[in-house]
Parts: structure tokens; C-alpha cells; sequence
């Protein structure tokens, strides 16, 4: 199994995958890096990605786009009402006030939410994920914008959830960002020197992000993220294309503004010059044929003309890294560098800018493009236990403060608000609120501050089943408060602690039970991402409750942890140990009812099998699509090769070809009429039908081809033979253990082959190149083979051994003597290894 990471683009999408190797950024299936992030619909199926792209001029009003600037938010959103200005499919407003998508699927009107469109989106990356690695995929990392709210970080995960991925985080694109960049560098100073601090700008698509961030040798500290999450190259973009609109309405009378498809042709057309302007500073031509009205249009532009027609967006990326540096709290001298990453920040204004700003020159080390795509999967790689990744440890922060509020109690506890979470707080990071109720309460949470959303509310938590005690008195009850690893808040649990009166032998694992439950969220953090926990009283203090039977509470020092280990072992004063036997602290999890936005199980269950259906139909009609091409392929294939001119006419009675080429010519008709859209078994047959026909042609134009030569190698075998013969009765020392029987069957076989050749060449010779062969090459070659297994089993037989020489027997006295002749000469003759083995053995 892989892991693998998603930047997930307004644009375009990038995957990458963990390897023993290192980041490797895989390719689609038409072998580009970028997947764009396009949804289109036909009468058919669904088109995913680079195809639904190339087909959106002439399928505006099915192909989607734009759906991260849609996710999560409600139609009368503002900012929604800005966007659908320039979207040229349907858009509208649902019942519940979430936002729709309108669109002609299967010739039958479809209604999607963005949820669902990005859902399609994410299936066709998971599916060039396994199609490029062949294994199956479910662990990811996907990347979202650092500016996301609590509502579209949940929509985000609904439609991961919706195409059957398991997110294991959404990390922040500044912080995948700087984990690409941090994880290899091996020169960072050591975990007590000071940090190297470096900024990264990233300018893509529909949005600026700026971030500061602290590096030491394997660990990173996001120090602060500033962003504006409108403005982009698309910004620019629509400048551009504005003014060229002012141009042809003077110069052409005509208003690209009011044809849906020359707009977006000129905005693709713009998008191209600004690349072009980025590279070069003189006037660059702008031509677009027939744009409307069958009229072309020209025009031009050069790079200081852009960036006036642009300077209050220049003015706002201005604002954007000062207010960076300013909550950094960093000055000038204690950044090391600034790099960029995005494809907008290859505009060199934005350059200058960040030169301007921080007074260095951007560094451009990182790969602009798959920087959050890498940063994703290295992420995916330490959470996932299937790769082992070297350590590094993650602190991300809190892009926006969240305070949380609670309604008062008729015990006495009044209302009250804090905040939970300030600006830049460390994230992921749990807090234990500490209440005295005694009935069911309500807790709010929300932001505060400005923030790119309309509704600051996070949501809505009710702590149910709570009961006072056995004197009507209110008991503690402990809420956690949490931002998990998605950035996102919620209150995970509520544990009410109720002080009962104890036997003594009540089981000490009773008692402690609260503790166990304080300090599991703690190990549960992890090195890579620093998760901490912090307890808080909502009377106004912050760490644990003194007073008698307090519990004790998570970060409360070591003194508390002396007071536990005395619990456990029984030991410490008199007064403790009566304590011990009179009182209990039982730990009661409490019911949260959570009013939040975002879909509902039963939701997410119904749009996963919808979303099951649909990848289904798609497979179903691509393998239609499948048969059809390759009945229609063979169709002009044979046709092209049965013609007057083809290489299968010689093999064709004239007759039979013009019934052949008049068959093919139907077929051809019908699948462009009535066998348009025909099932895929009725192409199959079809095909089957005209491969019963082609298929004997182009076999016997394959037997006249290879025919010469199997012979050919059929007569080689012969003469090798003869020349065998020949040795054998000149009684050559090679064949010379060749018996006269042995002759006679190797004469036998060879006068019955060469008898059978002559045979075929006579009989092929005046056959008709249209009728079978009467003889087939595979007949030659068994023919060949038979007489060469025959032949070479004789003239290959191996001599038989010559029997050794008698050993003769000697005097007693003649061992001594040739040993003193052998010891006195040693040399005298060359040595025999078998003797010396003998003689040694026999010594």
C-alpha cells in the first residue's frame, strides 16, 4: 500500500507519492504532472481532469470549475454571489440555502453539490495514483488553504470521505510548504541555536499566502501565516481581459462580456500573454480568430502596461508581506532567506515587491509548482506506519482565534466567554474547560476577528445527561475543547466527576480513572506534531482546581504527579488514607449533541454509493467506448488492405473482394447511424463476425510470406544431413562408433524428408494464393522437426568408453626402488596428479 499527498488546486491538482527513493511526483494518463481541476458532464458519462479542460469551450454549461472557492459555503454568500458572475454553468440555491449545480448528465438534468463535483475530482487523482503505483490507495494527505474555515475544512473531508479516502490530515499548504523545504536541509543550526528563520510566498491561482517560519535541525515552528484569499493570477487575468474588452468594443463594436464563450476564450488567451510578459518585457501580440461575430480581433501589450493596469492588486500583495513581517515579530536581519513558490510568483512585479519588503532577493530553490504536492506526501509518509521517515517534528499555528462561550446556570455559574485559541496559537492542541453544573448546557464556539467567511460561528456543542449530586449541589464536569489535526475545532469529550462515598476495598483502578482519561490525548500527540493539552477553570484560573477532593488535572506539575504515585502506592499522611477509604472520584462520559455545519453520515452514505454508481457507468461506457473503437478500427484497417492496391488483394478472388469492401462499407455506415450507441456485446460481435472473414485472408497472405523461408531452413536441416552421411561412409574418426544400423536410419529419414519437401514444393507450387495452402507452415516446421530430432539422436550418440588398461603386479622389492628412485629424482619425469593423489592417500 502507498501513501500519497494531494495538492489540492482551484486550477490544477498535483499527486505525489512516498518512495523508498524519496518524493516522486506521478503523472496522468495523458503524462502531464498537473491534473486540472475540471468536472465536465455528457450524455454519456463524466469527463475528469485534462480532457474535461480540453472540452470546455465547447461544453461550458457541463464542465465545472472553480470548486474550492465554492466549498462549504451557502449560496447568499457574498462572495459566492461574486464568483457565479463569471461561472458559465448553473448555479442555485437549495432548499436548505446550500449552493447547487446544475447540469446535463446521462441527457437527464442532475443536481451536485460542490461537495460531490470535488468528490469526482479526488477519485479520478486517487484512480492516476493507482494506476501509475498498480496498488491500492486509501491513506492521503490533501493540502487546503491556511485561510480555510472550520465549514470548508469539514466540506473538504465530506467529499474525501465521499470518493473512499482516508485523510489522515489536511495540512496547511505554508506548512506543507515548508516541510518540502525543511526535510532536506542539512545544514540547519541545532535545536538550541538559534532558529533560521525563512519566509515563504506562495501566489497561486485565486489566492496569496505569506507565512514565516522558524527551522532547526529536525523540527519547524510556524511563527505566523498572513493571506488574502482573493487575489491570484486569476485576478490579474480578468484585469487583462477587462481591458481588452474595452478594446474591441471601440475598435470591433462588439462585447465579449455578453458571449459566455468568447469571454472564456479571451481569458485563456490572456492568461497566455501574461506568461509570455512574465518572460519579457516588449509589446506582445494578442490574436484571437474568430472571436464573434466571424470576426478576428488583435491587439497587444506590454509588461509596464499590465502592472499599471494592476497596481492595486500589487498594492495589496504589498500589505499582505508587511503584515507578515509585522506579526512575525521578526526584523530584517533575522530572516535568512525568501522563497516563492506558485505559479503567479513568477510575475516580476511580485518579485520586486518581496525584494522591496524584506530587502532580499527570492530564492527560487523549491519547484514552484509540486512544492505542496511533496510537502503532502512527506506528511502522509510520517503519519502512515507503512514508510519509515527520518524524524521532523511539526508546529503549525491557528490562523484565526476562536473563543469559545457557554450560558449560564441556574446553580449560580454565570454565562461567560473566553478565548480558547488565539491568533497563532500552536495546532493540533487540546484544552480542558472545567465547569460546576448540574442540568444539561450549551457551548458555542466562534471566531473572532476578521475573517473570509460571513458566519464566524464554528458551532454549537449541548452537553446533555448532567444530574446534581446526591445533595442537589452542581458537580464538576470537564469539557475538551480541541483543534485536531485538520485545523479544525470541536469538543471531542465531556467527563462529569462525581464524588461517591467508597467501601475499603474498592479497587484502586477505580479511582484514577479521570487521570488515565487526562492523559491519553496527551500521548496520543505525537513528536511529529507537538500536540499539547492544557487545563483551564472557567471560574478564571488556569490549571487545577484546588480544594478538597480535587482531581488532579493534566500540566499541573510534578507535584501532582508525586500526589498520583501516592495514591496509587497508599501511601503519604493519615488524613490521605482516610481520604482514600471514604471517597471516591467516578468519571461519567457525557452525550454531545453537535450542531455544526456539513453533511450527516446518512448524507455521506447516500452520495458515496450515488458517487459508486456513477465510477460504474463510467468504467461501463469507456469499455464500450473500447469495442466500438476497435470495431471501427478494424473495419478501416481491413478495408485499407482489401483493396484494389491493399496487400490482401492477391489473395482474394475479385468477386469475393468487392463483396468484402461493399460488407465493410455497410458496417462503416452503421456504426455512424444506427450503431451509434449500441451496447458493447453488439461491437464484439460484430467484430468476431469480421475477423471470421479477415482473419483467413491475412492468414493465408502470412503463410505465402513465410512460406520460402521455413523451407527454406527445412532444406539447410537436408544438406546438413547429407554432408552428416557422407563422414559417416568415409569413416570419419568423428562418426566412426556409428553402427551400419545406425547408417541405414539416418539414410532412411533423410530420403523420406527430402521426398516430402519435393512433394510440398510441387503442391504449393499450383495452388491458388486464394484458396487455403494445402500445405501450412506449421506442417513444415513439425515435418522439420521430427526428422531433425531423429537425425540428431543418432549422429549425436556419444563413442563408447575404451576399457582401461590391466594394472601389472610387482616385486616386493621393486616398490622400494622406484621410491628411492622417485625420492632421489624427483624431477626426473612431469608429475601425475592421480598418482600423487594415490600415493599421498596411501602415506
Amino acid at each position: 500500500m502507498s501513501v500519497i499527498g494531494i495538492d489540492l488546486g482551484n486550477e490544477s491538482c498535483y499527486v505525489a507519492v512516498a518512495k523508498a527513493g524519496g518524493i516522486e511526483t506521478i503523472a496522468n494518463d495523458y503524462s502531464l504532472r498537473a491534473t486540472p481541476s475540471c468536472i465536465a458532464f455528457s450524455g454519456k458519462n463524466r469527463i475528469l481532469g485534462v480532457a474535461a479542460k480540453n472540452q470546455q469551450v465547447t461544453n461550458m454549461k457541463n464542465t465545472v470549475y472553480n470548486l474550492k472557492r465554492l466549498l462549504g459555503r451557502k449560496f447568499r454568500d457574498p462572495h459566492v454571489k461574486k464568483e457565479i458572475q463569471f461561472l458559465p454553468f448553473t448555479v442555485f440555491e437549495e432548499k436548505n440555502g446550500n449552493i447547487g449545480i446544475k447540469v446535463n448528465y446521462l441527457n437527464e438534468e442532475y443536481k451536485f453539490s460542490p461537495e460531490q463535483c470535488l468528490a469526482m475530482l479526488l477519485t479520478k487523482l486517487k484512480d492516476i495514483a493507482m494506476t501509475a503505483l498498480q496498488t491500492p490507495i486509501n491513506d492521503c494527505v490533501i493540502s487546503v488553504p491556511s485561510y480555510f474555515t472550520n465549514n470548508e475544512r469539514k466540506a473538504l473531508l465530506d467529499s474525501a470521505a465521499i470518493a473512499g479516502l482516508n485523510v489522515l490530515r489536511l495540512f496547511n499548504e505554508t506548512t506543507a510548504t515548508a516541510l518540502s523545504y525543511g526535510i532536506y536541509k542539512q545544514d540547519l543550526p541545532a535545536p538550541e541555536e538559534k532558529p533560521r528563520n525563512v519566509v515563504f510566498v506562495d501566489c497561486g491561482h485565486c489566492s496569496l499566502q505569506v507565512s514565516a517560519v522558524a527551522f532547526n535541525k529536525g523540527k519547524l515552528k510556524m511563527l505566523t501565516t498572513t493571506s488574502d484569499p482573493n487575489l491570484g493570477g486569476r485576478d490579474f487575468d480578468l484585469i487583462i481581459a477587462e481591458h481588452f474588452c474595452k478594446q474591441f468594443q471601440t475598435k470591433y463594436n462588439i462585447d465579449a462580456k455578453s458571449n459566455a464563450r468568447a469571454f472564456l476564450r479571451l481569458l485563456t488567451e490572456v492568461e497566455k500573454l501574461k506568461k509570455q510578459m512574465s518572460a519579457n518585457s516588449t509589446t506582445l501580440p494578442l490574436n484571437i480568430e474568430c472571436f464573434m461575430n466571424d470576426k478576428d480581433v488583435s491587439s497587444d501589450m506590454k509588461r509596464a502596461d499590465m502592472e499599471a493596469l494592476c497596481t492595486h492588486l500589487l498594492e495589496r500583495v504589498e500589505t499582505s508581506l508587511k503584515d507578515c513581517l509585522k506579526q512575525s515579530g521578526l526584523s530584517l536581519d533575522d530572516i535568512h532567506s525568501v522563497e516563492i513558490v506558485g505559479g503567479s510568483s513568477r510575475i516580476p512585479a511580485i518579485k520586486q515587491l518581496i525584494e522591496k519588503v524584506f530587502h532580499k532577493v527570492p530564492s527560487t530553490t523549491l519547484n514552484q509548482d509540486e512544492a505542496v504536492s511533496r510537502g503532502c506526501a512527506l506528511q502522509c509518509a510520517m503519519l502512515s506506519p507503512a514508510i519509515r521517515v527520518r524524524d521532523f517534528s511539526i508546529t503549525d499555528v491557528q490562523a484565526y482565534p476562536i473563543s469559545v462561550a457557554w450560558d449560564a446556570s441556574p446553580g449560580g455559574e454565570s454565562a461567560g466567554e473566553l478565548e480558547a485559541f488565539p491568533l497563532n496559537h500552536p495546532v493540533p492542541f487540546s484544552k480542558l474547560l472545567t465547569f460546576y453544573r448540574q442540568e444539561p448546557f450549551s457551548i458555542q464556539a466562534k471566531y473572532t476577528g476578521s475573517i473570509p467567511y460571513p458566519d464566524p460561528t464554528v458551532g454549537i456543542w449541548i452537553i446533555k445527561d448532567i444530574r446534581p449530586n446526591t445533595e442537589g449541589k452542581p458537580q464538576k464536569v470537564k469539557v475538551k475543547v480541541r483543534v485536531n489535526l485538520h485545523g479544525i475545532m470541536t469538543i471531542s469529550s465531556a467527563n462529569m466527576y462525581e464524588a461517591k462515598e467508597s467501601i475499603e476495598q474498592e479497587s484502586v483502578e477505580e479511582q484514577p480513572k479521570e487521570m488515565q482519561v487526562n492523559n491519553t490525548d496527551q500521548q496520543n500527540g505525537g513528536e511529529q506534531t507537538n500536540e499539547g493539552e492544557e487545563s483551564m477553570d472557567t471560574n478564571g484560573g488556569t490549571g487545577p482546581v484546588s480544594g478538597e477532593g480535587a482531581v488532579p488535572e493534566v500540566g499541573s506539575g510534578s507535584s501532582w504527579t508525586k500526589k498520583i504515585s501516592a495514591w496509587f502506592s497508599g501511601e503519604g499522611s493519615d488524613k490521605d488514607k482516610d481520604k482514600k477509604k471514604k471517597h471516591v472520584v467516578k468519571s461519567i462520559e457525557l452525550p454531545i449533541e453537535s450542531i455544526t455545519n456539513g453533511f450527516s453520515q446518512v448524507e455521506i452514505n447516500h452520495f458515496t454509493e450515488q458517487e459508486f454508481k456513477m465510477i460504474a457507468s463510467d468504467r461501463q461506457e469507456k469499455e464500450r467506448a473500447d469495442a466500438r473503437n476497435c470495431f471501427e478500427e478494424y473495419v478501416y484497417e481491413l478495408r485499407n488492405k482489401v483493396g484494389s492496391d491493399g496487400e490482401f488483394a492477391p489473395f482474394l478472388l475479385e468477386n469475393d473482394r468487392n463483396a468484402l469492401v461493399m460488407q465493410l462499407d455497410d458496417m462503416e455506415n452503421w456504426l455512424y447511424e444506427d450503431g451509434e450507441d449500441c451496447n458493447k456485446q453488439v461491437y464484439l460481435d460484430k467484430l468476431q463476425q469480421l475477423k471470421s472473414i479477415g482473419e483467413p485472408v491475412q492468414n493465408r497472405k502470412i503463410e505465402y510470406e513465410l512460406r520460402p523461408m521455413v523451407m527454406e531452413d527445412f532444406g539447410k536441416s537436408l544438406q546438413l544431413c547429407m554432408k552428416a552421411l557422407e563422414l559417416v561412409r568415409s569413416k570419419d574418426p568423428k562418426y566412426a562408433h556409428l553402427t551400419e544400423e545406425d547408417y541405414h536410419k539416418v539414410e532412411d529419414a533423410f530420403k523420406n524428408s527430402y521426398q516430402w519437401l519435393e512433394q510440398a514444393r510441387s503442391k504449393l507450387a499450383v495452388a491458388a494464393k486464394h484458396l487455403p495452402p494445402p500445405i501450412t507452415v506449421a506442417q513444415i516446421r513439425q515435418e522439420k522437426s521430427n526428422f531433425e530430432s531423429c537425425v540428431n539422436t543418432i549422429l549425436n550418440k556419444p563413442a563408447p568408453k575404451a576399457p582401461s588398461p590391466p594394472k601389472e603386479e610387482k616385486p616386493a622389492g621393486d616398490d622400494n626402488k622406484t621410491t628411492q628412485g622417485q625420492d632421489q629424482q624427483p624431477n626426473s619425469e612431469a608429475p601425475n596428479s592421480d598418482k600423487k593423489d594415490e600415493k599421498m592417500e596411501w602415506n
